[in-house]
């Protein structure tokens, strides 16, 4: 129920006001600038991560990182392996409830392939302070290149809620000289 009906019933044969084409024309030339300036801010924004995605099973991805971790083991903290690779490395973190593992050291200044995937169910990896964020599920195999460019310990926070112990799922990257 309109509060002022037409007046007629097929509405839609109707004039359009010129006002009318006008917020058309201003809409669709809106929609189009945003279409198009997406795509050209993922290459003049610096903002957007360019990453590799692959399809890779979950006990397969654990596995890996598992062998991962033993090789390139320096130390535990509470139980958490923490892992020192020599740079340019391959890097493997593993998402499952409620912890990011294992707990990476890192060289400034180097560069890293970084592979996340989950073995359980949808997790966020966003990396604190920096402005890395993305969506890890599992099944898929995500890998960004990092080059650390400041030390210090970085926290890896699960942005997607995935359970109880959610507000519990961090993680840790250290960056030393």
């Amino acid at each position: 129920m309109a509060i002022s009906p037409p007046p007629k019933r097929i509405w839609w044969n109707e004039p359009v006001h010129g006002v009318e084409i006008g917020w058309i024309a201003v809409t669709v030339l809106w929609g189009l600038f945003m279409f198009f300036f997406m795509i050209a801010w993922h290459f003049i924004g610096q903002q957007n991560l360019s990453t590799e995605t692959y399809r890779v099973q979950p006990h397969a991805y654990q596995a890996r990182v598992e062998a991962f971790a033993e090789r390139f083991k320096v130390g535990e903290e509470n139980g958490t392996p923490v892992v020192r690779p020599p740079a340019g490395e391959d890097v493997y973190i593993l998402a499952r409830l409620w912890e990011w593992w294992p707990i990476l050291e890192l060289k400034r200044g180097q560069s890293y392939r970084i592979h996340l995937s989950s073995v359980d169910w949808q997790h966020g990896f966003s990396l604190q302070p920096t402005n890395i964020n993305i969506s890890v599920h599992p099944g898929y195999e995500h890998v960004i290149t990092l080059t650390p460019t400041e030390t210090g310990q970085f926290g890896i926070i699960c942005n997607e809620f995935c359970g109880i112990g959610h507000h519990r799922m961090t993680g840790r990257i250290r960056v030393t000289e």
